[in-house]
């Protein structure tokens, strides 16, 4: 018997029924899970789901069934620690944790899966409690004092492996971070902060959202739209089946206010567009929706929870999970690109003001009208349209290409696998497989195109869900979900991609890579488990690049019609195209990454910290209304607090490896397979099992520095004494 405090009420749970204590004994009441659910209702644990037979329920009760599974077996690992301590950690405490945990990580997959990719069949109440339900189980364990105490105990062992270590240093740190090593006050102190935290940040989004939501302007004016492409008219059209005809809906929603900046013709659109934009959520929209309040609660919150666990900081507190390792070091790293990157912005907006006087523009260019006159001189300078390169990009080149990518870099074979069970016509399945083998190393699902029943389908979507791990304690192969919204085909043509599509597949792809291609032997470090944040885009940043090199854009591309390869021409124009404006946008990174920093590490008030740190990185006078921290939802409200600059580092350090490749074609000091079987065996076969900066270190022989991504964005003269530190 198994006894759970839920709140004031004790439960009791034997034979699976749920038991409640009363006067007279106890009271039996219904299974939270059916009694008759299979051992495996999802999942083939050593092979591939079931996925045509999902249900909403199946996947409910699947969750709930792993979910106690999951809370009974550290319910009896606990109860063998408080009176015996662990002799072998592993065998006794990790490993049976990892042996119930895997049925709930593959079923919560699943679950996420159907949610992305089939909003009737999953819909999204439903998604919430079930994903709410396995996150909470699944983080009992680092919530478990016993364990805790078991592997800060263990972690004396100087037997481990490196891998190992960095299992049980997992542990000790969530722990840590979760307050196990504070007193009974402290601890509930730390508890109601988080609460706190978490009421604040439930506020902060609530704002955003209805003050998005509150805005929309209708045009019924054809001449304001006559630059907008079809497929941004039918975002907006009311009626999106005649995209041409209008009216047209324009919101704060941000896909639909960036393309709007772009393309709009006129400049008082476009500036009540963007005053509306960035004063959402603040006293000058509507005051009942105003979160510079709630921004200070939550800072006030962040800085006593840091204090709790013995940080000076917030920001300090989110570099206990980082490779950056400090505050200084990433400080360090955006003072190296704002030396060469702010220099360029005020070229470039100099260079953008003359384009657009040339072209009748009367006045001082302003933010919102970047955006616009940005796509006018891009298009003036490299002279394609995007029809053009959609032509060179039909999909099933492009994945061939790809594939074959990868096969030349990694030494994999990624094969097509007929007649596997999937939730759409359209899904493929895939195998990976190691030279001169049959057996697959891992295998992913590949959904591309945009449906209605799909949870979003604006065309920039993209997701990649890792559905199963490998671990040798559970025996498993990784298993993943490649989810996107890519154009239909249409008129008996495949699907023809865009740059922006092409950005997102490969980018998608390297992140799953870092899952797939894992070597690792415990769930807690496979594949992207356990990457600290700031070294998660890596891979996906990496695989990017390979777009400006032209032995891949012969390998993806094939003329839809006559199977020609993009011409050289337009291959140069394209990377002298992703160059275009590098210092402005640039610098936009470098300041929302500074300042979020300041405002985790500063008590200033937060319009003074924007006040000061303005000037530093952007050409544009501050308007004194701008309230842009009243809608920064990704540091208030999701989990980039302390970490907006993450974004930046892993471009730093993804530009930095693919020079390695560069270096190698141009001395012929090595082959590039060669650097690709490297590039494998440290950031794709390691996963978590590393720090990052010795994964780095192994690959590369040094220390990373910021010098590959400013030549790659044309920002050069950059001095070798401004390489960051990255050792932690």
């Amino acid at each position: 018997m198994a006894v759970s405090f839920t709140g004031r009420r004790i439960i009791c749970i034997k034979n699976n029924f749920l038991l409640t204590p009363c006067r007279s004994g106890y009271i039996i009441l219904l299974p939270e899970v059916p009694t008759d659910v299979p051992d495996d209702p999802l999942l083939k644990t050593q092979g591939i789901p079931e996925i045509s037979s999902l249900s909403t329920e199946k996947c409910s009760n699947a969750v709930k069934k792993y979910a106690l599974n999951f809370e009974s077996a550290i319910w009896k690992i606990e109860d063998q620690l408080k009176g015996n301590p662990a002799q072998n950690l592993f065998a006794e405490v990790l490993d049976p944790l990892e042996k119930h945990g895997a049925p709930l990580d593959t079923t919560w997959g699943l679950v996420k899966t159907l949610f992305f990719t089939n909003k009737n069949l999953m819909p999204g109440r439903t998604y919430v409690n079930i994903h709410d339900k396995a996150r909470r189980f699944r983080a009992i364990k680092f919530n478990s004092k016993p364990v805790y105490t078991a592997c800060k105990e263990a972690s004396l062992n100087n037997d481990f492996t490196e891998e190992q270590k960095r299992v049980v240093g997992k542990y000790i740190l969530e722990g840590r971070l979760n307050g196990l090593d504070l007193d009974h006050v402290q601890y509930i102190n730390l508890q109601q902060t988080i609460k706190q935290i978490t009421n604040q940040r439930t506020k902060f989004k609530y704002n955003i959202d209805m003050a998005t939501k509150k805005f929309q302007h209708t045009i019924f004016d054809h001449s304001v739209v006559r630059e907008f492409p079809e497929s941004v008219l039918k975002m907006l059209a009311l009626d999106s089946s005649q995209p041409n005809l209008g009216p047209w809906k324009v919101t704060l929603i941000p896909h639909v206010y960036s393309k709007f900046l772009e393309y709009c013709p006129d400049r008082d659109l476009r500036w009540n567009m963007w005053q509306a934009y960035t004063r959402r959520a603040s006293k000058f929209s509507d005051s009942t929706l105003q979160n510079s309040t709630h921004l200070e609660e939550l800072r006030y919150h962040r800085r006593y929870q840091a204090s709790l666990l013995g940080f000076d900081s917030f920001a300090a507190m989110s570099m206990e999970t980082k490779m950056a390792g400090s505050v200084e070091n990433v400080k360090t790293m955006i003072t190296s690109l704002l030396a060469r990157a702010r220099p360029s912005q005020d070229r470039e907006i100099l260079e953008l003001q003359e384009f657009a006087i040339s072209r009748g523009f009367d006045g001082a260019m302003q933010l919102w009208d970047v955006p616009y006159w940005k796509r006018k001189q891009y298009t003036s300078l490299f002279g394609y349209s995007e029809k053009q390169l959609r032509e060179y990009f039909p999909l099933p080149k492009v994945l061939a290409g790809l594939f074959t990518l990868c096969e030349q870099l990694f030494g994999v074979h990624i094969q097509e696998r007929k007649g596997v069970s999937t939730w759409h016509p359209d899904v493929q399945y895939f195998d990976i497989l190691e030279p001169d083998s049959t057996e697959p190393v891992a295998g992913f699902y590949f959904d591309p195109y945009a449906r209605n029943d799909k949870l979003w389908t604006y065309q920039d979507a993209g997701w990649v869900i890792a559905l199963r791990g490998r671990s040798s304690a559970v025996n498993t192969t990784p298993l993943a979900s490649l989810i996107f919204n890519l154009p239909q085909p249409q008129e008996g043509q495949p699907a023809l991609l865009s740059i922006s599509d092409l950005h997102l597949l490969f980018k998608k792809f390297g992140h799953a890579l870092q899952h797939l291609l894992t070597r690792t032997s415990y769930l807690e470090v496979s594949g992207l488990s356990n990457v600290e944040w700031d070294a998660i885009e890596v891979c996906s940043n990496f695989m990017v690049h390979w777009l400006y090199n032209q032995n891949t854009i012969d390998l993806i591309s094939g003329h839809v019609e006559t199977g020609d390869p993009l011409p050289s021409s337009m291959m140069q124009q394209l990377c002298l195209g992703q160059k275009h404006m590098a210092g402005y946008e640039l610098c936009r990174e470098l300041y929302l990454a500074s300042l979020d920093l300041e405002l985790h590490t500063s008590k200033d008030f937060w319009w003074d910290l924007v006040k000061k740190l303005w000037p530093q990185y952007l050409a544009f006078p501050l308007d004194s209304k701008d309230s842009h921290p009243c809608s920064f939802a990704a540091i208030f409200c999701e989990e980039w607090g302390a970490a907006y600059y993450c974004h930046l580092w892993g471009r730093v350090i993804a530009a930095d490896v693919f020079s390695t490749f560069l270096e190698a074609e141009l001395h012929s000091t090595e082959d590039r397979s060669a650097v690709g079987r490297r590039f494998r065996s440290t950031f794709l076969a390691l996963g978590g099992s590393c720090h990052p900066g010795e994964v780095f270190r192994r690959f590369r022989g040094r220390d990373p520095s910021p010098r590959a991504l400013l030549s790659s964005l044309g920002l050069k003269q950059y001095g070798v004494s401004d390489t960051p530190n990255t050792k932690k």
